[in-house]
Order: structure tokens, then sequence, then C-alpha cells
């Protein structure tokens, strides 16, 4: 492995050196320096990829549907997932391409919804989906249309670098869009990170702009362009952050042994699944709304396999607090950690979250010290966490207005009477106001003048989208990933079973006379967790084609992961596995206590001895 550990003392911090050591929690082994033998195959590509070029670019130019195994992998980099429909069996794969965007901060112009609306039409399967991690989507893309659609969104002040790919993805924020000190502060530096660990190679505008630069610069780039982010990224303390690699100084010719994801809230606010980051960021003001710096949390991630315990889900530690004229720095120094001591030998342990797992946050801590030069401040008490979807009508803060739209599943599509993809467009074309994308799947409308509000209701009521106050709670707290039948890995439904399952959980719980109880249940299709669903209450990770492990436990304000309760359970067998479970927590909760709190209480053995005494009775 490459992942770092001890360290001895020099000028009065740490600094990294070569040692073994094999942390008390894990049974992952794991060494400092990177051993001397062959790279892995996907870190040879990278090496081989001529800052993210070949063979992309020669692949591209071919007559091909599809492009190579290879091709693919740097594509991912562009922003880009090769797909075929799995359910056509027995005929030749039918290549088409999913694009993700790049959306610091969740925020979408009137003009790109304007452009995405378009293209999905002309050039897409005809819908957009909404994401988790507040972005935009577009499927159904043919080989040959790519660069039309990537440079049509570059051109318009967007872009779709490092939407994927072993670098820094999408940075995360409360979306909740109030004009108030604290959250301006965390709209700025979701920014500011997005410029910070943004990829530099030139091939992006090789491939897809022909070398010439955009028509327009990035929104976000335009925004922070105060902050002086070029010079903070380029700044040398000579301590090992910045590698000598004009191309890429931060990321160097091998990138990060894996995604990273960083998110950035304000304290109590926990709308994003703050934990779930490789790094978190929390604004800290004074009294009188100056940003003073973060509390900082690292280590989180999600993705599994399945029958592998060396892989599992885990919440971020707490790192601590950095004043804000040194977070760029802190920020550039945990990447690096990361970059040089991060696992490239096993890819399924290559998240940040299995190096602070093997080291323990204190020596994590002190690795990322040494890079940094200085020690990491305590962490800063603050609010506690709560969970808000900010769904429905709220007031900004400075006399305009937000609208919480719930989207299922994040499917943004007309369908028969339900006409959401055409409703958005109208909004846009009538009042000219951005959106942000919530880590829910759903979109915000900010900005909406208080003599708005009724025709904006008018225009989703015309078009057969529901107002916030009748949608079932359990739906409004759901999310599911897409699954079958494009998702390689899936290995059964999630957004198309999600709608049942509701329906009958729903009904299981009026049945044992809970019907008062708001359950976060989450969906996947497979243990990567893209639904985030190790963090619910109730969630469903395919396991099989026709079945699901089912996890309890998690908090409904997000904090802790939830735990593995039964694997392989048959899709039919929903209702006789929930209603012990129910009847358990009807039974023995605590007065105000919520499904996820209980089990997590009570814990697996209690439960399951309760659903066996159930069984036998029955």
């Amino acid at each position: 492995f490459l992942a770092a550990a001890l360290a001895v003392q020099t000028n009065g911090f740490l600094a990294p050196r070569s040692f073994q050591t094999r942390s008390a929690q894990s049974n992952l082994h794991m060494v400092l320096e990177a051993p001397q033998k062959k790279l892995a195959k996907i870190e040879q590509l990278k090496v081989e990829s001529d800052y993210l070029r070949i063979p992309l670019d020669e692949q591209l130019k071919t007559e091909a549907i599809g492009i190579s195994k290879d091709a693919y992998q740097i594509l991912k980099y562009h922003g880009s997932y090769q797909q075929s429909d799995r359910e056509k069996k027995g005929l030749p794969k039918d290549f088409q391409f999913m694009l993700r965007l790049k959306q610091p901060a969740g925020e979408c112009t009137p003009d790109l919804y304007r452009l995405l609306d378009d293209l999905s039409a002309n050039l897409g399967q005809g819908d957009l989906r909404a994401t988790t991690r507040q972005c935009f989507q577009i499927h159904g893309i043919m080989k040959g249309d790519l660069k039309t659609v990537i440079s049509s969104i570059m051109n318009i002040g967007s872009s779709t670098v490092a939407a994927c790919g072993d670098v820094s993805r999408n940075v995360m924020i409360t979306p909740a869009p109030f004009n108030t000190p604290e959250y301006n502060h965390a709209r700025e530096w979701a920014k500011v990170v997005a410029e910070l660990f943004r990829p530099m190679t030139q091939a992006f505008s090789e491939i897809w702009l022909d070398g010439e630069k955009a028509a327009t610069v990035e929104t976000w780039k335009k925004e922070v362009a105060h902050m002086s982010v070029d010079e903070a990224m380029m700044y040398d303390s000579g301590r090992g952050v910045i590698l000598k690699d004009a191309n890429e100084p931060l990321y160097g010719d091998r990138y990060l042994p894996r995604k990273f994801k960083v998110g950035v809230t304000v304290p109590g606010d926990n709308s994003l699944d703050i934990y779930t980051n490789d790094i978190g960021l929390v604004v800290i003001t004074d009294d009188n709304g100056e940003l003073e710096g973060f509390n900082v949390m690292v280590g989180g991630g999600l993705g599994r396999t399945h029958n592998k315990e060396n892989t599992f889900a885990r919440v971020a530690d707490h790192l601590g607090f950095v004043a804000k004229e040194d977070t760029m720095e802190l920020l550039k120094c945990i990447l690096a950690s990361q970059r040089d001591h991060g696992n490239r030998d096993v890819r399924a342990n290559a998240r940040m979250k299995y190096l602070v797992h093997t080291l323990g946050i204190d020596n994590f801590r002190s690795l990322v010290e040494s890079y940094f030069g200085k020690k990491v401040q305590p962490w800063r008490e603050m609010a506690e966490w709560k969970y808000s979807d900010w769904m429905g009508w709220w007031e900004q803060g400075d006399g305009k207005l937000f609208y919480g739209l719930h989207v299922e599943s994040g499917r943004v599509k007309d369908e028969g009477d339900f006409r959401l993809k055409t409703a958005l467009r109208v909004i846009v074309d009538k009042f000219n106001i951005p959106f942000i994308m919530s880590p829910t799947q759903s979109i915000i409308i900010r900005d909406i003048k208080p003599e708005d509000k009724d025709s904006i209701d008018a225009i989703l009521q015309a078009h057969g989208i529901k107002s916030i106050e009748e949608v079932d709670p359990l739906n409004r707290l759901a999310m599911a990933c897409p699954a079958l039948p494009l998702c390689g890995l899936a290995l059964s439904e999630a957004e198309r079973r999600m709608p049942e399952y509701l329906e009958r959980i729903r009904a299981v719980i009026d049945k044992m006379g809970l019907g008062e109880e708001e359950i976060m249940v989450r969906m996947t299709g497979c243990p990567n967790g893209c639904a985030r669903p190790y963090m619910a209450e109730l969630a469903f990770v395919g396991d099989g084609p026709k079945s699901y492990q089912v996890w309890l436990g998690g908090s409904p304000v997000l904090t802790r992961t939830a735990y593995p309760f039964m694997s392989k359970m048959k899709i039919d067998d929903l209702e006789t596995t929930l209603e012990p479970i129910l009847a358990m927590f009807k039974e023995q909760r605590q007065e105000f206590e919520a499904f996820g709190d209980f089990c997590h209480r009570v814990g697996a053995d209690a439960i399951e001895g309760y659903v066996s005494k159930a069984t036998i009775a029955a």
C-alpha cells in the first residue's frame, strides 16, 4: 500500500517517514513509502494519458459508436460515462454517454438551464437528472454529439471538467440561498475550493474546444476572482505540497488515488450529508458575521463492496479549526496527504477514508501538519446539527423568496400530465431566475419576487406538479440512484422500484398506527452508495437481481452510518420484514425517539431477537 503512518519530530512538527503500522481498528496494513513495483493498471493508464489526452483524443475521431475501456477511464475526467442499455440482451451494445456537469455550490443560471433543456431534447434522451451531488446529468448522448454538447456547456460559462475521475468532484453546499453572512461565506468558499482543486491540464480545451479558450469564463471563477485562488494554489511552502510538475502542480500525472469529495456548510445545517465527504468545511464567524475560519472534518465516504469486510461506509472525523487566511493551504495539505499516501495498489481501499481510518485521526492530523508546517487548531464548539431539505416557500432574507421543488428521484421529465421539464423552462423564460440543485435530487428556485409567488405556484400546478404539502413525507425524505437499465454496476432496481416500495412502506406504517412518523428511506442498486443509503434510517442496497440488503439505524440528522441488518431480502418480503421491526419500535421506543435513533440504540441483535420471536409466534 501507499499510506502514511507515524513520524519523527522535525523542527517542532511531524514529518513523514517510512514506517509500518497496523491500526487497532483495522486489518489494513499500510506503509508510508511507495513500494518499488509495477504500477497498478489504472495508475499506469493515467501516467500514459499525457494528462488526460491519450487514448481518448484519437478514439473520439473514429466512426465507432463507443470507445475502449482505457479511453473510457480517461473520459470520466472530462465528465462523461459510457453506458449501454442492459435490458437489450442479445443485441450489439448501443453505446451512449451520460454527461455530468460541474456546478459548484449547486448553482444553475437561467441561461445554463435553457441550454441543458435544449441539449437534452435535441441530443439526449429528452430528460435531465438532478443528482445527489448538486448537479445535472444528461443521458443518452451519442459519441458524435459529445463535442457539441460539452463545448456548448463550456462556452456558456459552465463545465463538465472533473465532474468524474480521480480528482476533486463537484463541491457541495447547503442549498438554502439565505442572504446572511454565514450562508454567503459558504457559497463563496464552495467556489473557492472548486477553483483551488481544479485540474490544470489543457486537455479539456484541446479536445472539446480545439485548443481555443471558452467564449465565457466559468461563472464561479469570475465570482471568486478577488480571492487570489491561483496564487494560493501555486504557493510553494517547500514542504512537498506542490509537485515539480508544470502541467499539474497539485495533482501530478497520476492525479489522486480515487475520487475526492468536498462539502461546505454552516453550523447546524446538515442538509448536505456533510459527514460523507473527504473534506467537510463548516463556516465559523464572529458575532458580526465576519469569517474567522472553518471547522474541518476529514475521512468520510460511503462506497463499499459486498462481502469484503475491509471496505465500509464511514463518517468523517473532526480534524480541527483553521483560520481563514490558512484555509486554502490546509486544504492543499489534506489533498497532498491523500495524493502521496493513499492506497494506489488496491482501488477498493483508495479513498481517503481508509487512510484516516488506518492512521486514526490523531496520526492523520500529524501527517497533515507535516505538510502544513504548523498545528491544526482545536475544533470550535458550534450549534447542534439539524436536517432540513429546504422544500416549500421560504424568505431569503433580502426581500425575495425561494421555493424548494421536490423532484422524485431527481428525474426532470415530461410524462403524461406531469410536465416538470417544461414547467421549469416556462419559469426560467418568464422570470429569468436561477436554480440551486439540492443534495436530495430536488431543485430550489431562488430570487423570486414576492409578487411572482402566485404565478409560479400556478405554473407548477398547471403542469401537474404537486405542491410540497401534497407530497408524502416518505417520498420527500427518500432518495434512489438511477440503477438499471443504464448503470453498469447495478445489481438490482432502485429509481424504478422506489415509488412502489414507498407506497408499500406507507401502507405498513399506517397499518401499524405510526402514520405520523417520518422515516428517511434510501435505495441503491449496488453497494457503491450513490444515494447515500448508509446514512438513512432505513435503506435498501441491491445485492442481487431481486433482493436487497436492509440497513437500519442511520441518524435523522445524518451524523452516523447505519448498520447492515439482513441480506438477500426478496423484493416481495418487504412487509414481512418491516412489520415486526416497526412493532418493536412502537412498543419500546422512548418519547419522541426517531426510528433511526431507536434502531441505533437497541442494536441489530435486539431487533433480530424480537423479529425471531415474532416469526415463531406467527
